[in-house]
C-alpha cells in the first residue's frame, strides 16, 4: 500500500472530483431493513464498480487496466484484490453471482510465478500489506465457496495459507535480528522505502489471517500464530492496551518501536476486530477476545461522529485530502463489521444500527455521472453530504458497496470452514520455501522516478509521524 506516488499525488486527492455542473441521476433510496431493497441498490452500485474495472459482454471480460487483475491508474494492485473482496461479499450477501467468473479469472491470474501472490509485474513495489489484502480475498473465496481454480492450481485456501507462512517467515526473522522483538515491516525488501515501519495493516493481517485459517482449518497451529502476533502487537505500540489501534511504528527511534503513528484510520481498526471476532468463536467465547473485542469496536465508535449524523467517516474526509487509498478504507472496516455480526452475534446489536445508518447514507450520495465507463450510480466520498459530492471511483463504490451488501450479516449463513461445508484445497506447507533475499522477477527495471517516489514517500511518511497529520483532522 502506498501513500501517492509523485505522478499520481495530486490526482489522487482530486480523483474524478470536478466543479463542472453535470446531470445526476436519482438518488438512491434504501430502506435497510428490508432485504429486497438491499439487493436492488447494491446490484446497482456492483454494476457501477464492476463497470470501472472491466467492459463485459457476449465476447468476454475486458479488462480496463489491461490484465485480469489489474486496475487502472492511479488505482495500486492491492486495491484491485480488495475490490475482489468487496465484490466477494457482495455476492455472498445478496446470492447474486454474475460476477463470480470476473472474480476467479482476476484472483487466479495474480498468483504469482512461484505461487506467492508476488506476481512479477508488482514485485519491485510490494510491501506485506499490499500481500495481505489478496490473501484476504483468497480465504474469502474459500470462506464462501468459490469454486476452486483449475485442478492443476492451488485452491484458495492453498494461497491463503502461502501468504500466512511468508509471512511467519518475516516475523521470525525479525525476532532473530531481536529487531523490536519481533513484528512485521511493511515492506517485504529492505530496498523500498517504510523498510524501518513496522504498521498494524500487516502485522494486524498476521493475526488476521491466523484466526481465519484456525476457524477455517481447526488446526491450532494458526491459532498459537494470531495469538502471538497479536501479543507482540499488545506490548508494542501498535495497541496501547484500551482498544486503540495506531497505524505503525519505527525502528529507527530510541529505543526502537518507541513510538506510534498516531492517525485513526478504519481498516485498521476493521482487521483487528475481525480478527478478535474470528478468535473469539474459534474459542467458543474465551474472554480475552471478548475483551480485546469489545474494546475494539467502543474505540471505533469514534468514526461515527454525532455532527455527521452518525455516518462512517475517514479522518481525511473533513478537508477532503483522502488519496485512491484511503478513498476505499471505509469500505473494510464495514466489511469485517459484518462478518463479526455473525462470529460474535452478541455483538450484532451495537454494530448494525451504525451500518444501517451508514448504509442509507451511502446510497444517497450515488448519484454521480458515468466516469471510465461506470455507468450510473456513481457513489460519493462523504455520506454525510446530501446528494454526490463530485468525488467518485472505485475507492468510493466499494466503500458503499460493501455498507450496503454487509445489512443482510443477519440473513445469511456465516462463512464456512472445513468442517461446515468448506470444500477449497490446502496446501499447508505452500509458501514455506519462499525467500525474501531472492530477486524479484521485475516486468520493468527500475527507474529514476521510483526511487523519487521513494523519497518523497519517505518524507510524507516522516512528517505524519511526527505531525500525526492534524491537518486531516481540522
Amino acid at each position: 500500500m502506498r501513500l501517492f506516488s509523485p505522478a499520481q499525488a495530486l490526482a489522487a486527492l482530486t480523483l474524478l472530483s470536478t466543479d463542472v455542473v453535470r446531470p445526476q441521476v436519482q438518488a438512491l433510496v434504501l430502506d435497510p431493513l428490508s432485504e429486497d431493497s438491499i439487493k436492488d441498490v447494491a446490484s446497482k452500485v456492483a454494476g457501477a464498480l464492476v463497470a470501472q474495472y472491466a467492459d463485459i459482454d457476449e465476447k468476454g471480460i475486458h479488462v480496463l487496466g489491461g490484465y485480469p487483475g489489474i486496475l487502472y491508474e492511479p488505482y495500486y494492485w492491492w486495491q484491485a484484490g480488495a475490490m475482489f473482496g468487496t465484490l466477494l461479499d457482495y455476492w455472498h450477501y445478496t446470492g447474486d453471482d454474475q460476477y463470480n467468473e470476473v472474480i476467479r479469472e482476476g484472483l487466479i491470474h495474480q498468483f504469482g510465478e512461484n505461487l506467492d501472490l508476488m506476481p512479477g509485474n508488482q514485485s519491485k513495489n510490494e510491501g506485506n500489506d499490499d500481500q495481505v489484502f489478496w490473501a484476504f480475498s483468497m480465504i474469502m473465496a474459500a470462506e464462501y465457496k468459490l469454486p476452486d481454480p483449475p485442478g492443476d492450481k492451488p485452491g484458495w485456501l492453498a494461497m491463503t495459507q502461502s501468504v500466512f507462512n511468508q509471512f511467519v517467515g518475516r516475523y521470525n526473522k525479525e525476532v532473530a535480528d531481536d529487531v523490536c522483538g519481533g513484528g512485521m515491516r511493511w515492506q517485504i525488501f529492505h530496498w523500498l522505502n517504510g523498510w524501518n515501519y513496522k504498521n498494524t495493516a500487516s502485522n494486524g493481517g498476521l493475526f488476521h489471517l491466523g484466526a481465519r485459517l484456525a476457524m477455517y482449518t481447526k488446526n491450532d497451529t494458526y491459532a498459537k500464530w494470531a495469538e502471538k502476533a497479536f501479543d507482540w502487537m499488545s506490548q508494542s505500540p501498535l495497541l496501547p492496551g484500551d482498544g486503540t489501534v495506531n497505524d505503525g511504528t519505527d525502528v529507527k527511534t530510541d529505543p526502537p518501536c518507541k513510538d506510534a503513528d498516531r492517525n485513526p484510520w478504519t481498516y485498521n481498526y476493521g482487521i483487528m476486530i475481525a480478527g478478535a471476532a474470528y478468535m473469539y468463536n474459534y474459542t467458543n467465547g474465551a474472554e480475552k477476545w471478548k475483551t480485546h473485542l469489545g474494546q475494539f469496536l467502543n474505540k471505533s465508535m469514534m468514526f461515527y461522529p454525532e455532527d455527521k449524523g452518525g455516518v462512517m467517516v475517514e479522518i481525511c474526509e473533513a478537508n477532503t485530502v483522502c488519496d485512491a487509498d484511503q478513498q476505499s478504507f471505509k469500505a473494510y472496516l464495514a466489511r469485517w463489521l459484518g462478518v463479526t455480526a455473525q462470529m460474535a452475534p452478541e455483538f450484532a446489536p451495537i454494530i448494525m444500527p451504525r451500518l444501517r445508518t451508514s448504509a442509507v447514507a451511502a446510497a444517497q450520495t450515488c448519484q454521480g455521472p458515468s466516469q471510465h465507463g461506470a455507468g450510473d450510480y456513481l457513489c460519493g466520498e462523504k455520506w454525510y453530504h446530501q446528494g454526490w459530492d463530485g468525488i467518485g471511483g472505485v475507492g468510493t463504490q466499494m466503500t458503499a458497496l460493501n455498507v450496503i451488501s454487509v445489512l443482510n450479516a443477519e440473513r445469511v449463513p456465516p462463512p464456512y470452514s472445513g468442517d461446515t461445508g468448506g470444500t477449497s484445497r490446502g496446501n499447508p506447507g505452500l509458501g514455506t520455501n519462499n525467500h525474501d533475499d531472492r530477486l524479484p522477477k521485475f516486468e520493468n527495471e527500475i527507474t529514476t522516478g521510483d526511487k523519487a517516489g521513494a523519497a518523497i514517500v519517505t518524507i510524507i511518511v516522516a512528517v505524519l509521524f511526527l505531525g500525526g497529520a492534524w491537518w486531516m483532522l481540522f
